[in-house]
């Protein structure tokens, strides 16, 4: 009975030696062990083990100081830089961007979180084996709607109706050419369709416009999103007309360009080196000098050394000057058209002989006018006018009465 009994146990230990022979672990252990393998974590790691610090990226830091002051072994940072390969440009670290730490034992840095914007970012394995690899928050492309109704500002109006005034960007560049933002009237109405990206239930930009109208009593002027895929013109009107119009290459009939735009000109009279941010076009006092595209005039009058000038603001986007001017052909807040006469060539200011010198400003900041770009202006092409307007009923129909 005795020798059973002995029998018994040992084959109890044989049975347990076995499973610690065969991977060291219990039955229990093995089972937690393939249920961590089987869990997929966002960033690649637990976070919920670790220890979490957040912060900002502080003006003036570089890699190397941001990465030891969060605890990272100098040592390792040459390794960490090469981790970084083709993932991450350590030269890219933004003030302000935000990052996370996470310490094990409370004082060991594991990994770094940086958030190279709302949507991208970057994981930063500081262990034993170092790495780097990039994680992208899940974004979901949500379908809306819109009517706004102007009754104090765009922006305000935008808002109360529960839409992102990002859209205001987008409108302004669909209608740049057709209605002027700065003159929206009480009353007016913008309906549009649209595709706005959300991220973890923040919105992080409008993907884009698919329709929208813009009404004004009785009038309606629609815009269709249509690509043709030509790298050209996007939105369109239910003609297949472009949404975009193109401006005059020149505004007046001249002899030749006397002096180009400059940063660092030396001025023909005074001699100091100024900026000179427009084209002088030489012509005989009196030539005829018309506006370059559709706008509304928003000053005439003596500009100092510029002597007779007279500013158009043709859109949201694009203002121009014409300067040295004899006289005026028209008056402040009158719309003038493309090719309308608004002056006439002459030599008022500060000018050594007759000329133009003409001024271009995108956004509020000057550019050279021989080098602005023009947008096509060609229809949409014919075998698409169907696909258009099958696209534009659709569109239309999911809007709201």
């Amino acid at each position: 009975m005795r020798k059973l009994l002995h029998i018994i146990l040992l084959l109890v230990l044989v049975s347990s030696c076995g499973w610690l022979r065969g991977g060291g672990k219990a039955p229990e252990a093995e089972l937690s062990a393939q249920s961590t393998r089987d869990t997929v974590y966002p960033l690649g790691f637990c976070t919920d083990s670790f220890r979490v610090v957040g912060g900002s990226i502080r003006p003036g830091d570089n890699f190397t100081a941001w990465v030891t002051g969060l605890g990272l072994d100098r040592n390792k940072v040459q390794a960490l830089l090469e981790a970084c390969d083709t993932v991450f440009d350590p030269r890219k670290l933004r003030a302000g961007n935000t990052w996370e730490a996470y310490y094990s034992d409370s004082t060991r840095l594991s990994y770094i979180v940086y958030d190279n914007s709302r949507i991208r970012r970057t994981v930063f394995c500081c262990q034993d084996s170092l790495s780097v690899w990039p994680y992208t928050r899940p974004v979901e492309a949500i379908q809306k709607s819109a009517d706004i109704t102007i009754t104090s500002s765009l922006w305000n109006d935008m808002t109360a109706a529960g839409a992102s005034p990002e859209l205001i960007t987008d409108l302004s560049d669909i209608y740049a050419w057709t209605v002027d933002f700065f003159g929206l009237q009480k009353g007016d109405r913008f309906r549009l369709l649209y595709t706005e990206n959300i991220c973890e239930g923040e919105s992080v930009g409008i993907e884009r416009v698919s329709y929208a109208e813009f009404l004004r009593d009785s009038t309606c002027l629609p815009a269709i999103y249509f690509d043709q895929g030509d790298g050209g013109n996007t939105y369109w009107n239910e003609k297949g007309e472009s949404m975009r119009k193109a401006f005059l290459k020149a505004p007046l009939k001249f002899t030749r360009i006397s002096s180009g735009y400059s940063l660092h000109r030396r001025h023909p009279v005074h001699g100091t080196v100024r900026p000179h941010t427009g084209v002088d076009y030489a012509a005989p006092t009196g030539t005829p000098v018309m506006s370059i595209g559709d706008g509304t005039v928003i000053s005439v009058g003596w500009g100092g050394g510029g002597g007779k000038t007279i500013k158009i603001r043709h859109n949201s986007v694009y203002t121009t000057a014409y300067l040295h001017l004899s006289r005026y052909a028209v008056q402040a807040g009158q719309r003038v058209s493309q090719g309308q006469v608004i002056g006439y060539v002459g030599m008022t200011g500060t000018a050594t002989g007759p000329h133009l010198d003409f001024r271009v400003w995108k956004n509020g900041s000057p550019i050279n006018p021989l080098k602005m770009e023009s947008p096509p202006t060609e229809p949409i092409l014919k075998e698409n006018m169907p696909a258009l307007d099958s696209a534009r009923v659709s569109y239309k129909a999911l809007l709201k009465d």
